[in-house]
């Protein structure tokens, strides 16, 4: 399995320049790398060749791919073609053609972390350089497997408690109509098995998402204070997906920065604003990702013995962080991101006894 590396910040150009660097280094490491790219021309641009939307090697150790979202759609229609007749006796989406269907917002993001997983799991590389928005879309597209696994929890535990679930069930009328319409036996176990495959899918999702040895992400940003300010708004908005962020480039051409105070404890590097094409100067003060992602704060910490959830919540106080209690799972509300907590059955159905947030950490008590 491959390390999934992508970068945070407002700078795009510098963004994707660290991204180039670093898939650089990884290669000359001697790990197998994969540098995906959005289908915009900065990429190609930067690395001074046309990048398509199938890996092409350009060094060695190190292939790169634009994700371009029509040409995923469409590999991807084929998929769907298929499970559709698995399930359905009389397919519809038949007649529809791949080559026809347009990307519709919030598509593109689905579509690359499809990519992404893909790619992972084919076993060619050893890491994956994912050179991405670099905002909240990128953080929403990372925690799809979290968000799209409590809405299949919750949602399918609601229909099995309804008058609805228990009908479809219970009925020995529309048992077999539902049989005449479906290859499989869906009645027994309330949609059992497809659910089932898309919940396995989703878990190692979240399980890939949680291991900073999987999954991690670095801040980008410069001295402007705008920049600095959209860092530590991305680095606390990861922490809500329950992303590892492993540390802050700094892209300065002086090296004497100080901005541990805003990023603590997070080490800082310092990267030259180099020109296109000197990349052994950005590939030279890169830092050690891996080392340094499983080294940084983590997301969430659950402790059953004293009863407590601590979230590390860095770039937001107080007033910005809400926290509720409406469902069997506890809600953390922060920025623009919002997390449904999972509790372990020594601590699910509790109600919450009290919460504190202190130094970048909201400690909730059972």
């Amino acid at each position: 399995m491959a390390l999934i590396l992508t970068f945070l910040g407002k700078g795009g150009t510098a963004r994707t320049k660290i991204a180039i660097a670093a898939a650089k280094l990884l290669a000359s490491q001697g790990k197998r790398v994969l540098l995906a790219g959005l289908a915009e021309p900065t990429l190609s641009i930067l690395l001074g060749t046309p990048v398509g939307s199938e890996p092409q090697e350009i060094a060695p150790n190190l292939q790169v791919v634009k994700f371009q979202a029509s040409v995923l759609l469409e590999s991807n229609w084929e998929e769907v073609k298929k499970l559709e007749a698995q399930y359905l006796r009389t397919p519809i989406f038949k007649d529809v053609f791949g080559q026809e269907l347009v990307a519709l917002p919030g598509m593109d993001s689905a579509l690359a972390l499809n990519a992404i997983r893909e790619y992972d799991a084919s076993g060619k590389y050893d890491a994956i350089v994912y050179d991405g928005t670099g905002d909240s879309l990128t953080l929403r597209m990372l925690g799809l497997p979290e968000s799209l696994s409590w809405y299949v929890r919750r949602f399918r535990q609601l229909f099995v408690n309804s008058d609805l679930g228990k009908t479809i069930v219970e009925s020995p009328l529309i048992q077999p109509l539902i049989s005449s319409f479906f290859n499989v036996n869906w009645t027994a176990d309330n949609f059992a098995g497809p659910t089932n495959q898309v919940n396995n899918l989703l878990d190692k999702g979240r399980a890939a998402l949680a291991d900073p040895k999987r999954v991690a992400a670095f801040l980008v940003t410069t001295q402007d204070p705008i920049e600095v300010a959209s860092a530590r708004y991305l680095w606390g908005s990861a922490q809500q997906i329950g992303l590892t962020v492993g540390g802050v480039l700094f892209v300065s051409s002086e090296t004497n920065i100080k901005l541990s105070e805003e990023f603590t404890p997070l080490p800082v590097s310092v990267i030259p604003d180099s020109t296109t094409g000197e990349w052994q100067t950005l590939i030279d003060a890169l830092p050690n990702f891996e080392a340094q992602a499983v080294q940084a704060p983590k997301p969430i910490e659950i402790d059953i013995h004293n009863r407590q959830v601590r979230l590390f919540l860095p770039g937001f106080d107080k007033k910005q962080v809400k926290l509720t209690q409406y469902g069997p799972e506890v809600t953390v509300e922060a920025g623009d991101q919002r997390r449904n907590i999972s509790l372990p059955p020594a601590l699910s159905g509790r109600p919450i006894a009290g919460a504190k947030f202190q130094n970048n950490y909201l400690i909730i008590s059972f």
